[in-house]
């Protein structure tokens, strides 16, 4: 491909991301892998992608692949507070390393200036508050499995 039409496409990236995003809320995991990775290949430096393959794992709960993945994110971009906070829901989801969880959660809304985060925040530890912390906690917490 041309360095003119990559230009162009590079310019629509954001739009590739929100496209992945769509795919994986459609439940439709394949397009929404291919699209993230051919964002990644687009913009290889970027981190997006990459957020957008954890999430599709954290989907799936798959919580070992989906920490490993945002490790990585904050290991590149330590002030990424979306990764922090998707980092801290698959803590969460780890019954030992729930504590750990929510004040990951905390730091990064403390930290953030975008609300989206603040509320994605919220809402988490709300959902954190009303159903893991229960005496009976939902099916996909209580095992080992997914660590």
């Amino acid at each position: 491909m041309d360095q003119h039409k990559l230009r162009d496409f590079k310019e629509d990236f954001s739009l590739l991301i929100e496209a992945g995003f769509i795919a994986v809320k459609q439940l439709d995991e394949t397009s929404a892998t291919r699209i993230f990775n051919a964002a990644q290949a687009m913009s290889p430096d970027s981190t997006a992608p990459q957020i957008g393959l954890g999430y599709i794992a954290l989907s799936k709960l798959e919580v070992k692949q989906a920490t490993k993945i945002f490790e990585t994110v904050i290991q590149t971009e330590p002030e990424n507070y979306l990764a922090q906070t998707f980092l801290g829901m698959c803590f969460l989801l780890t019954k030992p390393k729930r504590k750990k969880g929510e004040q990951v959660i905390r730091a990064a809304m403390e930290k953030t200036t975008d609300p989206t985060i603040k509320n994605l925040g919220e809402l988490t530890l709300e959902w954190a508050r009303k159903d893991l912390s229960k005496e009976k906690a939902p099916f996909f917490a209580t095992g080992q499995s997914g660590e």
